[in-house]
């Protein structure tokens, strides 16, 4: 699984997407309100995992998560 982090501008707010090994969209969440998304894909236990991760990761940046 793939995490990036995306920038904002002006009134849009910043995003994170949450891709699998072949690039597929699995999530889509507004960093202050990633807890719907991640709970319907069944990561909300790895909610602190995730959060942290994103805290630290730039923008523009791909991680390969290992979950």
């Amino acid at each position: 699984m793939y995490i990036i982090k995306v920038k904002g501008v002006a009134k849009i707010p910043d995003y994170v997407q949450l891709r699998d090994d072949k690039f597929t969209l699995l999530a889509y969440f507004r960093v202050d309100r990633p807890e719907k998304s991640l709970d319907k894909i069944g990561l909300s236990d790895k909610y602190d995992y995730i959060m942290n991760i994103v805290k630290e990761l730039p923008f523009g940046k791909i991680l390969k998560l290992e979950l």
